[in-house]
């Protein structure tokens, strides 16, 4: 069973959260930091890519077979 809607959009809230919170520490951070912080933005983004899919596949309406 999928998760709740809004379960998810929450989850989709706190990841892009944490994607700009990366994105903010990765523009001061020291060059020795900076592939670290790379890899978990990299990370981040994809997580939250793959919740944004989530969240819009369950507003697709159900697929059926309309009769003929």
């Amino acid at each position: 069973m999928t998760a709740p809607i809004r379960m998810v959009a929450q989850d989709l809230y706190r990841l892009q959260k944490e994607v700009e919170r990366l994105e903010n520490l990765l523009k001061r951070a020291h060059p020795d930091q900076r592939a670290a912080l790379e890899d978990e933005l990299r990370k981040a983004v994809a997580e939250r890519d793959r919740m944004h899919k989530v969240l819009e596949g369950s507003k697709d309406p159900a697929t059926y077979r309309k009769p003929l």
